[in-house]
């Protein structure tokens, strides 16, 4: 049996949005009026046929409104004042995985699975989330409180392992224990501080910063004027020996004769 495949782009396959009960065309957006304002001022940095520019920072926008997400709506309305096509504002939001095109919880909990993070715990964290808040990763608690996804690198890999909550706040060198605590306090509706958990601040070392405290120590170099007299002395030996064979050899070779 022969197979005939078509190759097509994806705007050739997906020219719409797919919608739902809740995310629809019909599903009311607009921005509000300081957001408006906010709207301007990022147009202003764009020159006006450039303008589609400033299509990320103002799904960007669009999502901090919306909670965390970005309706469909939102991108409809992106496009109008962008004067580009709906179908050009959807692959934009569907390209980075900054933005959600499905609603999240309050508190979208998004921990770093790459290598640094792996290797110092981030599957602990994971496991933590999901036993504390019943649920698995890419789903929302029942409460709404929380999301649970894992991302690529965000950049804070001394401070392995840690998460970022809502795109913004990033709390560090996790461990099970303090991942919990940290779900307690939001279930408690308090907000704890962000950055390091273990008491450290930000990425000094265990002997905290010494060298703004004292005079720097001298870096740990190699002699290389000593290095370089080894190698000769190693040389030399060798040529020694190598010249002693060769005199062995020749006086053997004298005594067979």
């Amino acid at each position: 049996m022969l197979y005939r495949v078509i190759r097509r782009t994806l705007s050739a396959t997906l020219s719409t949005h797919r919608q739902t009960a809740y995310n629809n065309q019909d599903t009311p957006f607009d921005f509000t009026e300081a957001n408006y304002k906010e709207v301007d001022s990022i147009l202003a940095k764009y020159p006006p046929q450039y303008k589609r520019s400033a299509m990320i920072n103002l799904l960007y926008l669009a999502q901090k409104q919306c909670n965390g997400w970005v309706p469909l709506a939102a991108m409809n309305k992106i496009s109008k004042i962008l004067e580009v096509s709906e179908m050009d504002v959807y692959e934009v939001a569907s390209f980075f995985t900054m933005f959600n095109r499905e609603p999240v919880g309050k508190y979208h909990l998004q921990v770093c699975g790459t290598t640094p993070c792996m290797v110092r715990g981030a599957r602990e964290i994971i496991k933590t989330i999901e036993n504390e808040c019943h649920i698995l990763k890419n789903q929302t608690s029942k409460d709404g409180l929380f999301t649970l996804t894992e991302v690529e690198c965000l950049g804070a890999c001394v401070n392995a392992p840690m998460i970022q909550v809502n795109g913004e706040e990033v709390y560090e060198d996790l461990t099970p224990e303090t991942m919990k605590n940290l779900l307690d306090m939001w279930k408690a509706g308090k907000e704890p501080n962000v950055g390091p958990q273990n008491g450290r601040k930000n990425s000094e070392g265990p002997m905290g910063r010494t060298c703004l405290k004292c005079e720097p120590q001298a870096a740990q170099f190699r002699d290389f004027a000593k290095v370089k007299e080894d190698y000769a002395n190693k040389k030399a030996e060798e040529a020694k020996k190598a010249e002693a064979k060769k005199a062995e050899e020749a006086k053997k070779a004298q005594e067979k004769k």
